[in-house]
């Protein structure tokens, strides 16, 4: 079975892609070749050919050329050829080989009325022509009819496999569109947190060097040891964020070569209370830690998205506050951690918060939470941000 599908399904192949004319012309010459064989050869007692008879076998197998193109025309013509040698006994086929022809090829390409009208045609036509025919026996009533529910049914089924082939192929290219918009999402997803990386990275460094740099001059004469410590500072800030950039930019680069999705190394909760003490000892700004309820671990998501969310509002405020002092408070909840960061100055340079709170929403909304930001119940400018844990997690990511 193995060995006849390695020689047929390379021949099948290569009809079906070789030129349509090429093949059909090569079947009109073999069905004319078959149906020339009872004039070659004629029976005891049948009529002879003519010329009559010659046209109108040739009728029966050229239309044939352009099955594929007009299949219905093609059925019209091939019936009248059949029926006209049926009818003048010139002489009439022994075998119906154009109509077999005919017959699959409507079944396979016509329309549902097309295809209805032509089997009923040539199942009646077949059947009056054995009755007027002399010496007409059963078993021929019995070949014609099942040869030609034989040709259509095989039509039936080229019909329904090309239709299959065509919906396999279709949701093969369905699934490889949706691969593709998915693969699109998610490198958009990971370069707009790249981007948000990049940024609290930076703009957090930038903040404390830019309050050190402010503050260096003043003191540099008066107090050389707190200018030399705010140099210091403005070094050791300039020096974590690079080591961070080289991090993102190592792991894009290794991923890049391996070809695989990028996962960048990121800060978790735990880190928090080192970001209050690096804000609190270079920027000048008094920052308490409050933490409410039993912390627990959090998915790396949520984890990041807290600690971002304290770094940029602590960022926003070492800019634009003016603040003297700021609280950071972590409340766990049963269902939801709540960070709150408040501060004693005039609130964000910008009325949505800039870029930095934009993106410190977008991270809380992926992880199914929300964060809110305007003035302090006691004036100053205030962050809380939700992030739902547990069960609550998964229902706001639905």
């Amino acid at each position: 079975m193995s060995a006849a599908r390695s020689w047929y399904s390379p021949v099948v192949t290569r009809l079906r892609t070789t030129n349509p004319y090429v093949v059909d012309s090569a079947l009109a010459v073999l069905v004319l070749f078959a149906a020339s064989l009872q004039w070659m050869f004629p029976d005891e007692g049948d009529d002879r050919l003519t010329l009559v008879g010659w046209l109108l076998g040739a009728a029966t197998a050229v239309p044939l050329v352009w099955r594929r193109r007009h299949p219905y025309a093609c059925a019209l013509a091939v019936s009248a050829a059949t029926t006209a040698m049926a009818y003048y006994h010139a002489p009439p086929p022994d075998v119906l080989y154009g109509g077999f022809v005919v017959l699959y090829t409507m079944a396979a390409q016509g329309l549902p009325w097309q295809r209805r009208t032509m089997l009923a045609s040539w199942l009646l036509g077949a059947v009056l022509t054995m009755q007027h025919k002399e010496h007409s026996e059963p078993f021929e009533y019995a070949f014609h009819v099942t040869g030609m529910i034989c040709a259509y049914g095989l039509g039936v089924l080229a019909r329904v496999q090309r239709a299959y082939t065509a919906a396999v192929e279709d949701r093969a290219r369905r699934l490889e569109r949706e691969k593709a918009a998915e693969t699109a999402r998610a490198i958009a997803q990971e370069r707009a947190r790249i981007a948000r990386d990049m940024h609290d990275i930076l703009a957090h460094a930038v903040s404390l060097m830019v309050v050190q740099a402010e503050a260096g001059p003043v003191v540099v004469r008066s107090d050389p040891a707190r200018a030399e410590a705010a140099f210091d500072a403005i070094a050791a800030s300039g020096r974590d964020a690079m080591g961070q950039l080289r991090r993102i930019l190592g792991v894009l680069k290794e991923e890049e070569r391996r070809g695989g999705a990028v996962t960048l190394p990121q800060p978790d909760l735990a880190g928090i209370p080192t970001l209050v003490r690096q804000v609190s000892d270079s920027a000048g700004l008094r920052v308490e830690l409050r933490l409410l309820g039993t912390p627990r671990p959090l998915p790396p998501d949520t984890e990041v998205a807290a600690y971002r969310a304290v770094q940029e509002a602590l960022t926003n405020t070492v800019k634009h506050a003016y603040a003297s002092c700021a609280q950071v408070e972590l409340d766990w909840a049963e269902d939801e951690l709540t960070l709150t960061v408040t501060d004693d100055g005039q609130g964000p340079a910008h009325p949505n918060g800039g870029h930095g709170l934009i993106g410190l929403r977008e991270r809380a909304a992926a992880c199914g939470g929300s964060a809110e930001t305007g003035p302090g119940p006691n004036g100053g400018f205030r962050v809380v941000v939700r992030l739902p844990v547990g069960a609550d997690r998964e229902a706001a990511l639905g």
